[in-house]
């Protein structure tokens, strides 16, 4: 490839990457200010209870944090209020004192179905504008990216 090319080529992935970068801000802006207005809540919420949700035996606080890639503190604050709501119990891990598992109760997994539901249409309508072929050849247009980067670590 010449060096024309190869810089032709490397400024393109280079506005790929802030329209990537633009397009999925705006989209998790969209997301947020829906979350908020129709169901009252936030996208921090949204993202533990969908941790939750697919680990309906619970999870280990520090897991939920890893998960998030959040801070312990962040995770604890967000499961006091949905605790309080009656959306989430905590529970001392056997063998563990220190540790505190906590999972959705029914009256959060029922909420949470709600949620998702709600976010899942809104993600369809934000996105479509891209047919479905097109969605799946990007999907895995950017996976080849992630291999990437993981075998690069």
């Amino acid at each position: 490839m010449s060096v024309e090319l190869h810089a032709k080529a490397g400024k393109t992935r280079l506005r790929l990457w802030l329209k990537l970068l633009k397009t999925s801000n705006a989209v998790e802006t969209a997301l947020r200010d829906r979350l908020r207005t129709e169901f009252g809540t936030t996208l921090p919420r949204f993202d533990v209870m969908a941790a939750l949700a697919r680990s309906p035996e619970g999870l280990k606080m520090t897991e939920l944090s890893r998960r998030l890639r959040v801070s312990n503190g962040n995770v604890t604050g967000i499961v006091d209020r949905l605790e309080a709501e009656g959306h989430a119990e905590r529970h001392a891990v056997a063998g563990d004192r220190r540790a505190m598992e906590v999972r959705l109760t029914g009256r959060g997994r029922a909420h949470f179905d709600t949620l998702a539901h709600a976010h899942e249409a809104w993600v369809n309508e934000l996105m479509g504008a891209i047919p479905e072929a097109e969605a799946a050849r990007i999907m895995d247009d950017l996976d080849h990216v992630a291999r990437n980067l993981e075998a690069k670590r």
